[in-house]
């Protein structure tokens, strides 16, 4: 699955990182704890969180994660996207929420994280 799938599943909108749509993905995490995503989250992964902060990129860009989606249709600073692009890490935007949105990812074929990774 590439980024540009998982927009088109959760009906998101790109805030940054276009050139990224045909990234590959492997696994989906949904949270908004960022120790949860830190000890379950492996690369090649897209974020779905509700939580708007720059703790959200920091995490990101330490895992390599692939794209943070904001649920709920939240819609992050400009501070927040600028970390993003310098990050290189996909942000995008859908309505859904985190609970959905993972649903709708799962259910079209693109796992979580099943153990924890430390």
């Amino acid at each position: 699955m590439t980024i540009r799938d998982v927009m088109e599943i959760v009906e998101g909108v790109v805030l940054t990182g276009e050139d990224k749509l045909d990234s590959p993905v492997d696994t989906a995490c949904g949270s908004d704890l960022m120790s949860d995503v830190l000890a379950f989250v492996k690369d090649k992964t897209v974020l779905i969180t509700g939580l708007i902060n720059t703790h959200v990129v920091r995490t990101a860009e330490m895992l390599d994660i692939t794209c943070i989606v904001f649920s709920r249709g939240k819609q992050p600073s400009e501070e927040i996207l600028e970390m993003a692009q310098e990050a290189d890490i996909a942000v995008l935007s859908t309505r859904m929420t985190t609970y959905t949105a993972c649903g709708e990812l799962y259910t079209h074929g693109l796992p979580g994280t099943r153990e924890k990774t430390n």
